[in-house]
């Protein structure tokens, strides 16, 4: 049985302007691999209702989770959770359990939860949320899509409540032998290695640094006998250890 598979949307003008930097795809990318969710795709898109809901639509019929990451702030450009309304057809508005969420940050709930802040608690009907124990303005599941902030420190709160609640996968393990050889110096003997081996996957990874040209051979299999013996032959092909 083939492992879930995901894709991940990065929504912002501020990573696209070069601003602000992404790791919340990496994150997610670490966590998923430990669970057997195999990434399959990122994309970043800006803050345009068109191209949200397009990507949204395509990746959410193409692979089993999609998460998003970003726009669902209080401003006028946080418009994630609309798009997502329209892209599944359903209704959005301010819940009560979301409010009430939000309203933990406030002393003055009543008076502190203005119009802007607000927007937080708008979620499409039929979400359910994705708690959010540092500031406390939730995220939201919602069929097979998945919606979280953009600020690193909260995407990772957020992903860690929501990860075990789904499926995960065959975990696939991985090691890794640097080569002090250029690719084209390998390649013909490393290709022998991965044609013998169909049922391991061998990536080429290379590098220049300091003058000296190398690899990193990444060698991946949910099979950890075929990971060790692989891994031998390529160290005992390309290297003295």
């Amino acid at each position: 049985m083939s492992n879930p598979t995901a894709a991940m949307i990065v929504i912002g003008d501020e990573i696209l302007s070069g601003r602000t930097q992404d790791t919340n795809s990496n994150h997610l990318a670490q966590q998923l691999t430990m669970l057997g969710i195999d990434l399959k795709e990122i994309r970043v898109v800006s803050d345009d209702e068109r191209q949200i809901i397009h990507t949204v639509n395509a990746l959410r019929m193409k692979y089993t989770n999609v998460f998003t990451s970003g726009g669902i702030g209080p401003t006028h450009d946080d418009i994630t959770a609309d798009c997502i309304a329209k892209a599944l057809g359903v209704s959005i508005d301010v819940r009560a359990d979301a409010r009430a969420a939000l309203a933990e940050n406030y002393k003055n709930p009543e008076v502190e939860l203005t119009d802007a802040r607000l927007r937080m608690a708008r979620i499409p009907d039929g979400a359910t949320l994705i708690d959010n124990p540092i500031s406390k303005a939730p995220g939201f599941s919602i069929e097979n899509v998945h919606v979280m902030a953009g600020v690193p420190a909260i995407f990772r709160a957020m992903l860690a409540g929501l990860l075990p609640n789904l499926v995960s996968g065959t975990i696939i393990q991985s090691k890794t032998v640097n080569v002090k050889l250029k690719e084209g110096d390998i390649a013909k003997m490393l290709g022998v290695i991965a044609n013998e081996n169909p049922d391991v996957a061998i990536g080429s990874y290379p590098y220049y640094d300091d003058g000296v040209f190398g690899c990193n051979l990444v060698v991946r299999s949910a099979d950890a006998v075929m990971l060790e013996n692989v891994t031998a032959l390529i160290r005992k092909a390309f290297t003295s250890d």
